[in-house]
């Protein structure tokens, strides 16, 4: 019986997963930053401000991704514990699955 293999891909999806929870307010607010530089409005957290793009008041919108920067302050850290469980969980299983792919179980026909 060939041993399994170790689930790189499953490891690297879960790690984009958790980066990307994790920083999704933070570019929040960049990417609302950029579209107010880009078309010459005024964006802080101390209230909507007119921003017309196209004949359209993108303001109210582009407050509410400013201000949804401000969870970062919980899934920064929430993706920091999320990542050194992944992280531990990767170690483990990645010891585990080394020692048994070197130390192969015997059968009972080789007894």
């Amino acid at each position: 019986m060939e041993p399994r293999r170790f689930p790189v891909w499953l490891y690297i999806i879960l790690l984009l997963i958790i980066l990307a929870l994790a920083a999704s307010p933070l570019i929040s607010a960049m990417v609302a930053g950029w579209v107010a530089e880009a078309n010459h409005c005024r964006l802080d957290e101390g209230g909507i401000h007119p921003c017309l793009v196209n004949g359209t008041d993108i303001g109210p919108d582009l407050y509410t991704f400013f201000v949804l920067g401000w969870l970062m302050l919980a899934t920064l850290p929430l993706g920091a514990i999320a990542l050194a469980i992944w992280l531990a969980i990767l170690i483990i299983h990645l010891v585990i699955h080394l020692r048994r792919k070197s130390n192969p179980p015997q059968s009972a026909a080789s007894q």
